[in-house]
């Protein structure tokens, strides 16, 4: 650790100790930092996903007191916290002659709060110090630690960048699973550079229906090889951009677009979309005239995916039902299972999940695609097509999957070829498999890492 550690400053004068100074419960700023700290908690000690507590109808009590402004900043700080905890730690525990003791949790996430605001945001130091140590004088838990946060925060602010970035440098910001299962299936140099990748936010990509390059120039945006729209990082509420109420595009990250790609869909062909919310792909297929039924087990999400075709002017039949459970009354010409996941590939935009998955999630996933992958051949045609796809960068969730499944008598592997995606060859895996990571395309900001597979069904 540490050979300079966090002492109780010097009193000076009349003044008193910070565990005796009165507290402004209304002081402003104060109930932001205090959400963030709670919720922080919520995700790291109790594995809560982010956006169930900042969803603005059903959130965390503590998150829907806030107003509007206030909402977008304790998010920003949540959001940045977790995709920067392992650095963050690492400053945290610079500044200290002896690590935390582990009931120390709630002082942890409020030093976290903290440095975030230091190093990451434009929060003035002299605020973020002092709203962390009103905090924890308003925390009975936390009111004998106030000069120590004091300490610790004022300590990362006096430190030179260099040294600073020096230390935030040689730390994964990633829980030790996330980062041996990269490891393991990546290699060093390959996993390094996908948590690398990590740090940096995610983009937000647009599908257009039609005109990619017209919509780009009114839009301000990037046109990626596949045709997908990049938007610029300072760009607004996505509702208020032009295209959006009439329906010329919807959000979809680039790397999502490639699975319904692989069904050769067309107009009058039968198809199921499965596990189809919120409806990205539904959409894909839908724009190109084919016959396309979305079931998702959840009544909520295919509301919403409902809601979007509406808004984009497409049609697609919905069904409610448990995959293991529903029938079609008669096979589809084609199958597109986005199976659910782990959702490891999206962490640049949910930095939360490495935090709140582990290795359990990934085999009980991988056993439920498994099983649902099993169902789809009853869902097909002979002749037809089974695309296999998750969002997960675990080869246990995609390629052992898929692997499995081309052992199934009933089906044959349908390679993929890199004409067929156009801006994603590279993605090709020479078992004809697609697999992206989030440090592709680097100098374009990145993509999700995504898997997917083709089958014929015999």
């Amino acid at each position: 650790m540490s050979t300079k550690p966090a002492r109780r400053p010097k009193r000076h004068g009349k003044s008193k100790p910070y565990a005796e100074r009165p507290i402004d419960p209304d002081k402003p700023g104060l109930d932001v930092r205090l959400a963030a700290a709670r919720l922080l908690a919520a995700v790291v000690d109790k594995a809560t996903p982010l956006d169930a507590l900042t969803d603005d109808e059903n959130g965390n009590p503590a998150y829907l007191a806030l107003d509007g402004r206030d909402r977008a900043l304790c998010r920003a700080i949540l959001l940045t916290a977790l995709r920067h905890r392992g650095s963050l730690s690492a400053l945290i525990a610079e500044m200290l002659d002896r690590p935390l003791p582990p009931n120390a949790r709630a002082l942890d996430h409020l030093l976290h709060v903290g440095a975030t605001q230091i190093v990451h945001l434009s929060v003035p130091d002299s605020a973020a110090v002092d709203l962390a140590v009103t905090a924890a004088n308003a925390d009975p838990r936390l009111s004998r630690f106030a000069a120590l946060v004091n300490a610790v925060l004022r300590g990362i602010v006096r430190m030179p960048a260099d040294r600073r970035e020096r230390i935030m440098a040689a730390v994964a910001n990633a829980p030790e699973w996330f980062a041996d299962a990269l490891e393991r299936d990546y290699g060093a140099e390959k996993s390094k550079a996908i948590l690398q990748a990590h740090r940096s936010e995610a983009s937000v990509d647009l599908t257009v229906k039609d005109d990619a390059t017209g919509w780009a120039e009114r839009l301000d945006a990037t046109l990626l090889p596949n045709g997908s729209l990049r938007l610029p990082h300072n760009t607004p509420s996505i509702m208020t951009l032009p295209g959006f109420e009439e329906g010329a595009w919807w959000v979809q990250d680039a790397a999502a677009t490639l699975p319904a790609r692989l069904l050769g869909a067309k107009p009058d062909m039968r198809i199921a979309d499965l596990c189809a919310a919120p409806g990205g792909k539904t959409a894909q297929l839908a724009r190109t005239g084919a016959d396309v039924t979305a079931v998702d087990i959840s009544t909520s999400r295919l509301r919403r995916l409902e809601g979007n075709l509406r808004r984009l002017g497409l049609n697609a039949r919905t069904v409610q039902s448990d995959l293991r459970k529903w029938q079609p009354e008669t096979p589809f010409d084609a199958v597109l299972l986005d199976a659910p996941c782990s959702s490891t590939g999206t962490a640049r935009r949910h930095p939360d999940i490495p935090w709140t998955k582990s290795d359990a999630v990934v085999e009980k996933m991988a056993a439920l695609q498994a099983n649902l992958l099993e169902r789809c051949i009853a869902f097909v045609r002979p002749g037809g097509v089974v695309v296999f796809a998750n969002c997960s960068l675990d080869r246990r969730e995609g390629e052992a999957v898929a692997a499995a499944f081309a052992d199934h008598e009933q089906v044959e592997p349908l390679p993929v070829t890199a004409d067929e995606i156009s801006g994603f060859e590279q993605a090709v895996t020479a078992e004809g498999w697609i697999r992206t990571t989030p440090d592709d395309w680097p100098n374009l900001g990145g993509v999700d890492g995504f898997f997917a597979a083709r089958f014929r069904r015999l």
